[in-house]
């Protein structure tokens, strides 16, 4: 659904006033639509006084960190990254669903230590109005870090940040959803470095084929593949390349999911959200 553009400036204007009431932001910056969306605005009203800090992770592929520091030069932003360790916790490699509380854990322990060391007086996330109503441990993280989230407070969705970004000129605008790799590992499967390089090499390759919207989903030696409607027939067209792409990933067995890409699947088959359309 296309977003008012008009209502969504409102929004904005409502964000704009709550970065303003900070003295300084560093911002929890992945370079996704809403970070990167948050890193611009929050420039845009404070300057030099907003920093993007970016927790470098196992389970972030290269070329997702290389195009999130493209963007923060382009911006002229400071830009701060600093190791992350959450692969060492046991609480996080055993994957059960609250994973995500822990990999946040870690990122907003660094990102509050670091922006207590420099005097900067908020975290801040680009968490947006959508994230409220869904499955997110994360939020709890964020809560006992005093972490704040602008977009959220000012009521801007999913849709209307890529409207904004669109028209700030930002090249994320449409760029698709971008969960860490460890989202492709079903939980109660173990997390570790071996397979996150394994996905983050698999879907390299296949972003380097052409595709865009799609996810590599573990299961041991099989890949499943789920790839958006549109982009169905572009795989197929590159079949034995993405075959031969994710066996050099280690993979021994390559499919495809009959039921196109949609974000949530891996919560929906846990229970832990509703099944769409039911």
């Amino acid at each position: 659904m296309e977003a008012d553009l008009t209502l969504a400036r409102a929004k904005e204007g409502a964000a704009r006033d709550r970065l303003g009431s900070l003295a300084s932001v560093l911002v929890a910056y992945s370079g996704g639509v809403d970070s990167s969306y948050l890193l611009w605005l929050s420039r845009d009203v404070l300057g030099d006084r907003a920093v993007a800090f970016t927790a470098l992770s196992a389970a972030v592929p290269a070329d997702e960190l290389e195009g999130a520091r493209e963007l923060a030069r382009s911006l002229g932003a400071e830009h701060v990254e600093q190791s992350s360790a959450e692969i060492e916790d046991p609480r996080y490699i055993r994957n059960s669903s609250d994973r995500c509380y822990f990999c946040k854990t870690e990122l907003y322990t660094l990102a509050t230590g670091y922006a207590q060391a420099r005097g900067i007086a908020a975290v801040v996330s680009g968490t947006n109005a959508d994230d409220l109503v869904d499955y997110r441990p994360g939020l709890t993280a964020a809560s006992e870090h005093q972490v704040l989230h602008p977009l959220a407070e000012a009521k801007l969705s999913k849709a209307e940040i890529r409207a904004l970004s669109k028209a700030a000129g930002l090249p994320t605008w449409d760029k698709p959803q971008q969960p860490c790799l460890a989202s492709r590992i079903p939980y109660g499967t173990e997390v570790t470095r071996e397979r996150l390089d394994q996905l983050a090499r698999a879907e390299m390759a296949l972003r380097a084929l052409g595709l865009r919207e799609f996810r590599v989903r573990f299961h041991g030696e099989i890949a499943r593949i789920e790839v958006a409607d549109a982009e169905l027939s572009r795989l197929l067209a590159v079949r034995v390349e993405a075959a031969r792409a994710l066996r050099q990933a280690g993979f021994r067995f390559a499919s495809v999911d009959l039921e196109p890409f949609r974000s949530g699947r891996l919560n929906e088959a846990a229970g832990l959200v509703p099944l769409r359309g039911s």
